[in-house]
């Protein structure tokens, strides 16, 4: 018998779980429906909080009308005439009044004035002089809850001297008890449902229905977050929900303009692919002109030949590390010990600086001024931020403007610092906030933005960071800190030691 694959065997656990867990989600209640039970949950329980001292009070009601009774049959019971009254009469009136026994206390004595037959023994005292309190209402639920029957002994308030005791059987008590309490706890049930419809309704339209509109307009944004009509339209209200409204508007449109901008950077990392493949194919074969170039007599070639040489090596370079969209790294930095003056000139050199008609060059770095990077990669920050520079300025035609590009550096410590700074309109307010993200942060109209974003990669692989200083002069200032290499405690103690 083959064996199953464990990948299929992993499937089928999985599938039925998700299925499982959909048909529990269909199955379960909805918020309606929970919201609706819980309302008349909690408004029953409101009825039956009034419900225990109600019953407790009843119950005192009930043997103070039996007191009431057996108070105005003691008239009769204490006068002359009891004595000729039939046995069977006497039991009657003790029936009417609901008592096995009527005592009289008048001081310290007490006079038996009628008993049916006289029980063995009292099970509960009841004294109506003591005003209502949490024993009675255990006393009640006692009555209420006891199967077997007990005799109660309930005591009067006194009336000229004179205090009337009953005894009698709690079971006529409990059944008035169980009657009265049914029909409260119907009552309240009644109560609660008429309550709770308002209840309902009205949670229903403050808070279910606009939950339900946020819960339906997610799951219908993630079935296209890039169809924008899907964004939902916060209704304007003022509380948390139309606040949530709000953000999840806000949310949903920067997803999908996130999504366009992906798709179409996917589109343009295609393109550049293919016009990457042609163009370093083309450069290949301009780098063999080069070489033959080089070999002339000229002085003038001899000159210029090694850089162009250099500029075409390096162009060369860049398209075989072209950044492809979703595969765009830059490699890690080949650091070494570089002359930072050597690299600028280079710079200079590769825009055309030194002999531009309207842009006056400085740089203000020593020639014995040392940075630890990639020389490649920070020539490549250098010429993106110079270029930058130098097409701001170029784009004003004003002859009386000073155009000015200055590169200077300085090291404190373990960081070198360098600055790049140019007498252009500066950068605009609009573009700050995204300058140093690939195609977001173009400051010229035309611009991609990618200049200053890869050289904002190159920085932070060198472990440094670039910013656009603020200064109240004109033009732009972008200052660049590379730190130094951290280097083993133990080689620099070997290096010290030497």
């Amino acid at each position: 018998m083959a064996e199953a694959s464990p990948d299929g065997a992993e499937a089928g656990r999985d599938g039925p779980s998700a299925e499982t867990a959909a048909a529990r989600r269909r199955r379960a209640p909805s918020l309606s429906v929970k919201l609706m039970i819980l309302t008349v949950v909690f408004v029953m329980v409101t009825g039956v909080a009034g419900f225990v001292p109600t019953i407790a009070a009843f119950r005192l009601r009930f043997l103070e009308d039996r007191m009431a009774t057996a108070q105005a049959a003691s008239i009769l019971l204490d006068s002359a005439a009891w004595s000729d009254v039939p046995r069977q009469v006497q039991d009657e009136l003790l029936a009417t009044v609901g008592a096995t026994a009527i005592v009289l206390r008048t001081g310290p004595a007490t006079r038996l004035l009628a008993a049916v037959e006289m029980p063995p023994s009292v099970d509960e005292t009841v004294d109506l002089r003591q005003p209502l309190a949490l024993s009675s209402i255990g006393a009640a639920f006692a009555t209420l809850t006891a199967s077997e029957p007990h005799t109660l002994r309930v005591i009067g308030p006194s009336r000229d001297g004179n205090t009337l005791e009953l005894v009698i059987s709690d079971r006529p008590l409990r059944t008035a008890m169980l009657h009265f309490g049914g029909t409260i706890l119907v009552m309240s049930a009644l109560i609660s449902i008429i309550a709770a419809i308002p209840i309902y309704i009205s949670l229903q339209r403050l808070f279910v229905r606009p939950m339900r509109r946020l819960s339906q307009a997610m799951v219908r944004f993630s079935e296209d977050p890039e169809d924008r009509s899907r964004i939902i339209v916060p209704s304007g209200r003022a509380d948390e929900i139309g606040v949530a409204e709000t953000e999840l508007a806000t949310m949903q449109r920067q997803l999908s303009e996130t999504l366009l901008q992906k798709a179409h950077l996917a589109d343009l990392g295609l393109a550049v692919s293919k016009v990457n493949h042609d163009l370093r194919n083309l450069l290949a074969s301009a780098q063999l002109f080069s070489d033959r170039i080089a070999s002339l007599p000229d002085p003038t070639v001899q000159r210029f030949a090694p850089k162009l040489i250099a500029t075409l090596g390096r162009a060369i370079d860049y398209c075989q590390t072209t950044l492809a969209y979703g595969r765009a790294r830059e490699r890690e930095p080949s650091r070494r010990l570089v002359a930072l003056h050597r690299v600028a000139r280079d710079v200079v050199d590769v825009l055309g600086l030194d002999n531009h008609a309207t842009i006056r060059c400085e740089i203000r770095i020593e020639s014995a001024f040392e940075i630890d990077a990639d020389p490649d990669q920070l020539f490549r920050v250098l010429l993106n931020l110079c270029r930058n520079a130098v097409q701001a300025m170029d784009g004003e035609s004003d002859p009386a403007i000073v155009r000015r590009l200055l590169m200077e550096a300085d090291r404190r410590g373990t960081v070198v610092t360098v600055r790049v700074a140019d007498t252009g309109p500066g950068v605009p307010e609009r573009a700050k906030a995204n300058l140093f993200q690939a195609f977001q942060g173009g400051v010229r109209p035309g611009g991609t933005g990618l200049g200053l974003a890869i050289a904002a990669e190159i920085v932070r692989a060198h472990g440094g960071s670039i910013t656009l200083v603020e200064t109240e002069g004109p033009g732009a200032v972008f200052e660049i800190a590379i730190p130094d290499r951290p280097v083993a405690f133990d080689r620099a103690r070997r290096a010290h030691a030497r």
